[in-house]
């Protein structure tokens, strides 16, 4: 009876948390006209990425800078912040770039 109990519970315990995320401005460069937008995440976390709203702030800044639009690049930039002592990646960043337009 034990068993069942363990084998029921599992899933639970392994089932990834759903979590909502805007990215933020982590860095970038006016000269260039790059923004970086960045959210991090842990090992069994799915985040939803608000993808309008980075877009919109990607764009804020762009305009603070003097241009009229930004436009994200193709991708994702995926780098692990933290490793477990099996060497998996448990906490990670993401970086989305976007490129300031006239």
């Amino acid at each position: 009876m034990k068993l069942s109990h363990t084998i029921c519970f599992l899933p639970l315990l392994f089932a990834a948390c759903a979590s909502n995320v805007t990215p933020v401005a982590t860095g970038g460069s006016k000269a260039d006209g790059l923004v970086n937008m960045s959210y991090e995440y842990g090992m069994f976390s799915k985040p939803k990425v608000d993808l309008a709203t980075t877009q919109e702030r990607a764009e804020q800044r762009c305009i603070a800078w003097g241009y009229k639009k930004a436009e994200p690049f193709d991708g994702v930039e995926n780098v692990c912040q933290e490793h477990n002592a099996y060497g998996m990646c448990t906490y990670t960043r993401v970086n989305i770039r976007y490129q300031c337009e006239n």
